[in-house]
């Protein structure tokens, strides 16, 4: 007789179970929404922010379909797009601008899927509307930047080691720094190749001047363009969340290219200026504080600021370190800008084993870092984001010694602090400018056109193929349809797991991997008919259908799998969304046609020990 052991039959049901919990979510479909997103940095998404949002509503009488805090700010959701709009306008007055108050989407999912992670897909650019851009990185402004930084560096290496040279200067690819004798030259060399590891070396002598030649070496190029695009890639980040869009798409694409994907955004005017503004980073002096571990301790001043008594040329703001506020009264001037910023990173100190922010100035920021710390020792220093008109103090550290334009900014309680604190230095400009090679808007109704065309393609063809395998296979046909409903079940299921987004392409992927899959079905019905043909008992044809039929479908689908691992690969974009989907459909496919028709079999046939006829046409 064909019987499974039970374990197989539990582990099948299992599998049908979990795949239609994770599809569910995919069928509640997407409610209006308004997500609150802090703006400053100091500012965080916490229980007390949640209770400032319900507090906002209530006394406006709004009552939301689900309030939550996540890792990303709050989200409250709503039944209609009229209660949205009144929402955001109520939490907008309440939480002034240092809050980002954006309309968004929200699955209607209940709460018990969502405490399984049963979320819905994402769905594309193509299926939901939206503006598309593709930004091209000018990395000729990452090389030229990178040898005046490099010029800075060797500048004042040669000045501290007291080596005289009479010029330097760079070209498109290289440095060139000139001697007057070939023993200074060489003293230079061994103390330059000591401190400047990302560089080659060679000499080359004019007609009057002993020449010094420095150029990258490739795998440095390489990193410098490859942090470039990193940085780059965070900084639209965080313009980005502030847009409020539903799953962005920010990518590589390239070497040098980025892609944009903002879903539900129409405004491209917008857009495009919150992608390309520039926010600012300033560093200034303290004049007075209240830490009386440093100069300029002075309560005195700090309270006259609060009842508006400030100096000229100084302004008071407030530091927020461990959720306590600190009044700085901050001088207007300016010592750097982010513009003379060329790195911020963050590191371990060697030393105190302490977590501290590696901090790099091109040549003109070196200058005045050094003039501003001569003087201000025990002084301390404030580094200020201006976005928006917004300033915030990021950190106001005490100033140890006399800097210049390498330095340490440290007292970081840890590396995630140390990490904030360089990215928050960094995002204030691009690493390198961009330009807008391509860019495209889908309206809503062509996306909501691509979704009911996809779904209707789909359930056509699902149509056509139970109608054509119930006429021609009867009730192995029955049972090859109900085996290709599952395999629809766990594909959706897989992809929302993955939280994967479905694209144009990828109702593609789905199409053709129901068409797979039936056409395994069709094999090892037309095995068992060749058997039953060839006057086999209809058990063990069933037995030796299935048996001849998997090694042949084995086969077609590695070669197809190989394909499609090739296009995910090698593929971007729409074509690395349908490998995706072809991949998935591949393992569902071979999973469903095989055990679950199997099963089914068994359960129908597998039980009568003198089985006379099958109905399989």
């Amino acid at each position: 007789m064909n019987q499974y052991p039970l374990w197989k039959y539990l582990l099948i049901l299992a599998a049908l179970v979990m795949g239609l919990i994770y599809t569910l979510p995919n069928f509640y479909g997407e409610a209006p929404a308004v997500q609150i997103t802090p703006l400053l940095s100091h500012l965080k998404a916490d229980d007390a922010l949640l209770k400032r949002v319900e507090i906002a509503l209530e006394d406006a009488k709004i009552r939301p379909d689900m309030l939550e805090r996540d890792a990303t700010g709050i989200k409250a959701r709503f039944v209609d797009i009229d209660t949205q709009g009144k929402a955001k306008d109520v939490l907008q007055k309440s939480l002034g601008d240092n809050y980002m108050v954006a309309l968004n989407l929200q699955p209607r999912s209940p709460h018990w899927l969502e405490s399984l992670n049963a979320l819905p897909m994402y769905l594309g650019l193509d299926l939901r509307g939206g503006v598309h851009f593709l930004l091209q990185i000018d990395m000729k402004a990452v090389a030229d930047k990178a040898l005046e930084t490099s010029v800075a560096d060797i500048r004042s290496i040669l000045r501290e080691k007291n080596i005289p040279y009479s010029g330097i200067s760079h070209d498109a690819n290289s440095i060139n720094v000139k001697f007057r004798d070939v023993e200074t030259r060489s003293k230079a060399l061994s103390e330059l190749k000591f401190q400047t590891a990302g560089m080659d070396f060679n000499d080359a002598d004019s007609s009057s001047d002993h020449l010094l030649k420095a150029t990258f070496k490739l795998q440095e190029t390489q990193l410098q363009q490859k942090n470039a695009l990193q940085q780059n890639l965070t900084t639209l980040r965080n313009r980005v969340n502030e847009l409020g869009v539903a799953e962005p798409v920010i990518q590589q694409q390239g070497l040098d290219r980025i892609v944009v994907q903002l879903p539900g955004m129409q405004d491209t005017t917008r857009a495009e200026a919150i992608l390309g503004r520039t926010a600012i980073l300033q560093v200034r002096m303290v004049e007075a504080h209240m830490n009386p571990e440093a100069r300029d301790y002075s309560p005195e001043k700090i309270e006259q600021a609060k009842r508006g008594i400030i100096p000229a040329g100084t302004e008071l703001l407030y530091s927020y370190r461990d959720g306590r506020e600190e009044p700085l009264l901050i001088s207007r001037q300016v010592v750097f800008t982010g513009e003379n910023l060329t790195g911020a990173d963050a590191s371990i100190d060697q030393q105190s084993s302490g977590s501290v922010v590696s901090v790099k100035l091109d040549a003109k920021g070196g200058i005045a870092m050094k003039n501003a710390t001569r003087e201000g020792i025990k002084r301390r220093m404030a580094v200020i984001l201006i976005e928006k008109g917004k300033e915030d103090v990021l950190t106001a550290p005490t100033i140890q010694s006399e800097l210049s334009n390498r330095f340490q900014i440290t007292g970081m309680k840890n590396t995630q602090e140390a990490n904030d604190l360089a990215l928050l230095m960094r995002a204030g400009a691009l690493a390198a400018p961009m330009e807008i090679v391509e860019k495209r808007t889908v309206g809503p109704s062509l996306g909501a056109d691509n979704i009911a065309r996809g779904f209707h393609s789909t359930q056509i063809g699902f149509a056509a193929i139970t109608v054509f395998m119930i006429v021609y296979y009867m009730m192995f046909g029955t049972i090859s349809v109900m085996a290709l409903g599952a395999n629809l079940l766990l594909l959706v299921a897989m992809l929302s797991m993955l939280q994967a987004t479905l694209t144009l392409p990828g109702m593609a992927g789905i199409a053709l991997t129901l068409g797979m899959a039936i056409d395994s079905n069709v094999l090892i019905n037309e095995r068992i008919r060749e058997e039953l043909r060839n006057g086999v008992p209809p058990q063990t044809a069933i037995s030796v259908g299935y048996e001849n039929a998997f090694s042949t479908i084995l086969d077609s689908n590695i070669t197809t799998l190989i394909a499609g691992l090739a296009l995910f690969m090698f593929g971007t974009g729409p074509v690395k969304g349908f490998a995706v989907v072809l991949c998935l459909g591949i393992l569902t496919s071979m999973f469903s046609s095989v055990l679950v028709s199997r099963a089914l079999v068994n359960l129908i046939y597998g039980r009568r020990a003198r089985l006379a006829k099958v109905s399989i046409g």
